[in-house]
């Protein structure tokens, strides 16, 4: 069985988008009505910016999603998933491409997404940072013991996990977590802490959008972060995408379970092979390619 999968803002995605966008009259389609929904013109960003401009969130998180979900259009017939999931970002384009949302919602919440996530990252001084090498439950433990907001946050793969919290906290558990002996424990070049209760301001206001925007069924299963099982109904959905941001995202466990219902080849479907690499390192014995016209 076929897996797409769709990356995050973890992506590597200076410079993409200009191939795509040169051979294909859809692509460039999307790509003004893109322009025209975000009120700025991200193509000039995305194909001649500057590295910093890209680095912005409200830059970012659209990038990737116009990059993943203008690639799964351009496909074609040949875009056939029997499932499909995104890693925190690109659970939305994952929705886009299984035809749960349309191009034009999915854009308008991403874009709100990334400003109501700078929004809640300026209340409070937060971070996330890597943890290499460790147990998951041993670095839920350490979590669950350090003073303050620091929780698990991105289960990658089996010895990466990422945590997220307030700056002292975060550090103090890295202490700690070396300590345990972790291999790494890097504090991340990251704007706030994703996927934790820091976020919840954030989460209340993409909520509202959310709940106002017209969620079709399916073509195929998602596997949500916040559950990673297969879901097909629009309303449980809504309810699993309100919750992503200030819950974890469970990429192994996601992973584990489209294996377990079949998948056998996972289609990284945007920039970069981070994805591919997860799932490698999660099923050895699974097949990952990137997506290409």
């Amino acid at each position: 069985m076929k897996a797409y999968i769709f990356p995050g803002q973890g992506a590597q995605f200076t410079g993409m988008g200009l191939d795509l966008y040169e051979n294909s009259q859809l692509a460039q389609e999307l790509f003004e009505k893109a322009n025209q929904i975000l009120g700025f013109n991200i193509t000039d960003i995305m194909f001649e910016g500057s590295a910093e401009a890209l680095k912005e969130t409200k830059v970012t998180q659209p990038a990737i999603f116009l990059h993943s979900v203008i690639l799964a259009k351009t496909l074609g017939d040949s875009f056939k998933p029997d499932m499909v999931a995104g890693h925190s970002l690109g659970e939305f384009s994952a929705l886009v491409a299984n035809g749960t949302l349309n191009f034009e919602d999915g854009l308008k919440l991403v874009s709100q997404r990334a400003l109501a996530m700078q929004k809640a990252c300026e209340l409070q001084p937060s971070t996330m940072a890597a943890v290499l090498g460790l147990e998951d439950e041993v670095v839920e433990n350490v979590c669950a013991a350090t003073e303050g907001v620091v929780v698990a946050a991105n289960y990658n793969c089996p010895g990466q996990l990422v945590i997220s919290g307030e700056v002292e906290a975060i550090n103090k558990a890295c202490e700690t977590l070396k300590e345990a002996g972790a291999r790494r424990a890097l504090v991340l070049p990251v704007g706030g802490a994703f996927h934790s209760p820091l976020m919840e301001p954030a989460r209340e206001e993409l909520a509202a959008a959310i709940e106002n925007t017209t969620f079709s069924k399916p073509n195929c299963p998602i596997y949500q972060n916040v559950t990673a099982n297969a879901v097909i109904d629009g309303a449980a959905i809504k309810t699993n995408l309100i919750s992503q941001l200030t819950a974890p995202v469970r990429w192994t466990q996601s992973v584990q379970q489209m294996v377990a219902d079949g998948a056998t080849l996972f289609t990284e479907v945007g920039p970069g092979k981070v994805l591919q690499g997860l799932v490698k390192k999660i099923n050895r014995e699974s097949e990952t390619v990137s997506a290409s016209l």
